[in-house]
Parts: structure tokens; C-alpha cells; sequence
């Protein structure tokens, strides 16, 4: 019988271990989930702030409507620097659509046990100019 001895031990400490990683990854990934949610909505918003960056010259006197690169560009940085993520605002070639692209990291808070440290999400939005 004292053969038997330390291995309950042994096979406890490698089931926490395991229970541990696991605990870690239902909290680290909801934490992942809340900040793809907020990378993507942040992107939304900025894309929508660059999206009033019409090019007056052209519209107000009845021309093409279509956005101002310089205008819209600003509007979305100062949206991203307001909000504290950074990231990049591009209008399309035809001054019709801007895309935002944010990023936001994360610490994490139980998978530094196992050397992931950081969470990193990206968010994508495109708002394009209507004209009807």
C-alpha cells in the first residue's frame, strides 16, 4: 500500500494545472469577445464621423457628391484619438466609401500563467457616401 503514495498528488496538481487553462480561456476569451465588439464599434462610429467629410467645393454648388480625403481622414482620427484606440481611416479612390481600421490590445488576465500575456483584436468598417 505505501507504493500508492504521491501519485493523487501528482495527478491533482496536473488536473489544476488543466481546470487553470481552462478557467482562463472562458475568461480571456469572453474578455477577446467584449474587445472585438468594441474595436468593431468604435470602427463603425469613426467611419461614420469621417463619412460628413464631404467635399463641399463640388457639392454645394450641385456638383458630384464625394468625399474630401483630408476632411474625412480628420474626422475619423480625432473620432479614434477621442475614444483612445488608435488606427487608420483610407477613402476609396472614387471619394465615395471610407474604411476604418482600428486595433485595441488587451492584458490578459489568467492565460499569463501559460505565457500569453496580451489580447490583440482588430475592427473593420466601411461607410459609404449615399447620394439618392
Amino acid at each position: 500500500m505505501n507504493d500508492d503514495r504521491g501519485r493523487v498528488s501528482v495527478f491533482l496538481a496536473i488536473a489544476l494545472a488543466g481546470v487553470l487553462i481552462l478557467i482562463g480561456m472562458v475568461a480571456d476569451g469572453g474578455a477577446r469577445l467584449r474587445a472585438m465588439q468594441r474595436a468593431d464599434n468604435i470602427a463603425a462610429e469613426a467611419a461614420r464621423a469621417a463619412g460628413q467629410g464631404i467635399d463641399g467645393g463640388t457639392a454645394i454648388p450641385g456638383g458630384e457628391k464625394q468625399l474630401d480625403p483630408e476632411l474625412a481622414s480628420q474626422a475619423a482620427r480625432e473620432y479614434l484619438a477621442a475614444a483612445g484606440v488608435p488606427g487608420t481611416a483610407v477613402v476609396g479612390e472614387d471619394g465615395k466609401a471610407v474604411t476604418v481600421e482600428v486595433t485595441i490590445t488587451r492584458d490578459t488576465a489568467m492565460l499569463s500563467l501559460i505565457g500569453i500575456t496580451t489580447i490583440r483584436v482588430t475592427g473593420r468598417a466601411t461607410a459609404v457616401l449615399r447620394t439618392e
